[in-house]
């Protein structure tokens, strides 16, 4: 009742204020009215609305910041990803060292295998053929302690010239033979001596020949395939001034 009556009052506009427009006066009569009804949904204005809803998009912009700072979702799995893929890269890097070095060493293996086996084919005799050379060596002495005389005196060492002639002729064939499986004699008289082939049993000086070099030749020297099977056994001229 007390709400009725003070509205009446309310809207009595008094005749000593200013006109005021109908607009306006409509707004604060509606405005009244929601104060003072009765109504529970009319005593609260419909201004609060905008309210709620700029509190709610307040709501949302502080959710969306709080979204913008936390880190992604898959940020944590993309990193241990990363760092797996990294941990493989360098397995596979040491695994392909590992495997050219395993090819390298395989390759090393054969050309080392492939070298021997034809060493010991080139090389095989090399025992049989230095036995030989005994052979050899003494009937180069028996050859060469037969007087030359008694060799050309045929007439009447006819006997001697023949096992002459056969000696020399044995000789030859066991040297060709020798030398079909590579092995080489050398002379090195009259040459410097060298000590990679030749091996001095003796020096003593020599009249007219020049120091250092080979004057005699008690065993000649083989080679087998380029190596020496067998050093030269010579003197050597002696300096006679001692050096």
């Amino acid at each position: 009742m007390f709400r009725t009556v003070l509205s009446k009052a309310y809207y009595r506009v008094p005749t000593s204020l200013p006109a005021v427009s109908g607009g306006a006066l409509g707004k604060r009569a509606a405005y009244a009215r929601r104060l003072y009804s009765d109504k529970p949904g009319e005593t609260q204005p419909k201004n609060e609305e905008p309210k709620k809803e700029a509190s709610s998009t307040e709501a949302s912009n502080d959710k969306a910041s709080d979204d913008a700072k936390a880190p992604p979702a898959g940020s944590e799995e993309i990193s241990k990803l990363k760092t797996t893929l990294a941990e493989k890269d360098a397995k596979l890097k040491e695994l392909k060292d590992a495997y050219l070095r395993s090819l390298a060493d395989a390759e090393n293996i054969r050309t080392r295998s492939k070298t021997e086996v034809e060493n010991t084919k080139i090389f095989a005799i090399q025992k049989f053929a230095k036995d030989l050379l005994d052979t050899v060596d003494i009937l180069e002495l028996a050859l060469k302690h037969v007087p030359k005389e008694h060799v050309e005196d045929k007439a009447n060492n006819k006997s001697l010239a023949d096992l002459f002639d056969g000696v020399v002729l044995t000789k030859s064939n066991l040297l060709r033979a020798l030398e079909s499986h590579g092995v080489k004699s050398f002379d090195p008289l009259d040459k410097p001596y060298d000590p990679n082939t030749t091996h001095a049993l003796y020096q003593a000086p020599v009249p007219g020949k020049t120091p250092g070099t080979v004057f005699a030749v008690e065993k000649r020297g083989y080679i087998l395939n380029g190596r020496v099977l067998r050093p030269a056994q010579v003197g050597v001229v002696l300096d006679p001034s001692g050096n």
